[in-house]
């Protein structure tokens, strides 16, 4: 595995507890009936948006899924905006038009995205053929989870960026669950990675809940798509330790399954490694964990301070707006 620099492990381990506390207080918020949307989180996965994003650089493109919270946090959208987000408020990512995280900046090079599943790789895919007419050395990271790869613009997707040796490295959060269904009963190979074969795209399955082996794999795989080598499939092994969204009690999960996983935490695993590895002190930790809660202070304060979008702020940013007679 590739040498990582001490502050990068350092920043890894920061952005796995921003995304777990910030999504935490927006689960706790959803409770309280203070959030009308839905909240999707990525308890228990943050290693795979954390991962790939982090290996990101700064003009490339990240084309999310609502399970990547951790990549809007390092390519720039804070905690502030995504707190206003859920509440619905003019500073929040669509300036109070969606109450969930169905949001994109290209200030930040992250696209938007819709609930429907996967359009971000064919998407993704048109932006690294771009990025390959114009003669840029700039990649597109697109991700999906399990049951977006059984869908037609997965295939889609990955069929043009394979045949055009396009620049973009599609990941797989494989969370073993579709919403409710289990991973046996999508697909009868054993590992997703299998299904980029049919398109000659070579693939690599990394542990999901090891936030460094999902850097590392990322960062190689960029430098390849980077240097004209085409695109790469990173499935990441991992599991979805709450319902598909939060008003999803997930009672058809095992709760034996979910135990043996709660064992691997992406979060737990990190200290180990920092600490096991001398390469943090336990106190250094706790540091950084006082100051993600803080953080996460300031952003609900903020939200909760922020005003309301007024009701003419509907019709702005639109492609269309109603003529008025």
């Amino acid at each position: 595995m590739m040498d990582i620099k001490r502050e990068d492990l350092l920043q890894l381990y920061y952005y796995l507890k921003l995304t777990r506390r910030l999504e935490d207080r927006a689960t706790s918020l959803y409770h309280q009936g203070k959030i009308l949307g839905g909240v999707w989180t990525s308890n228990g996965t943050e290693a795979v948006s954390v991962g790939y994003g982090y290996a990101l650089e700064k003009n490339d493109i990240a084309a999310p899924y609502f399970r990547d919270m951790g990549v809007f946090l390092i390519r720039g959208i804070t905690a502030k905006r995504i707190m206003a987000q859920y509440l619905g408020k003019k500073t929040g990512v669509t300036g109070g038009k969606e109450g969930n995280v169905h949001v994109g900046d290209l200030h930040f090079g992250v696209f938007g995205f819709p609930s429907h599943l996967t359009d971000n790789y064919p998407v993704g895919a048109g932006a690294a053929l771009a990025f390959k007419m114009r003669g840029e050395k700039r990649v597109v990271a697109a991700c999906t989870g399990d049951g977006g790869t059984s869908r037609g613009d997965f295939h889609e997707g990955m069929n043009i960026a394979a045949v055009r040796k396009l620049p973009i490295v599609f990941i797989c959060n494989n969370n073993q669950y579709a919403y409710s269904t289990p991973l046996k009963l999508q697909m009868a190979i054993k590992n997703v990675a299998e299904r980029a074969l049919a398109y000659g795209m070579p693939s690599k399955i990394v542990d999901g809940n090891n936030v460094v082996e999902v850097y590392a794999a990322a960062k190689e795989a960029y430098e390849v798509a980077r240097n004209g080598g085409g695109p790469t499939f990173i499935e990441c092994k991992t599991m979805r330790m709450h319902g598909h969204s939060e008003h999803d009690s997930a009672k058809y999960v095992p709760r034996e399954l979910l135990e043996e996983w709660k064992k691997k935490d992406p979060i737990l695993y990190m200290e180990t490694y920092l600490v096991g590895n001398q390469i943090a002190k336990k106190e250094e930790l706790d540091s950084i964990d006082l100051r993600v809660k803080k953080e996460i202070e300031e952003a609900e304060v903020f939200a909760e301070e922020s005003p309301y979008s007024e009701p003419e702020d509907v019709l702005k940013g639109l492609y269309a707006t109603p003529v008025e007679e």
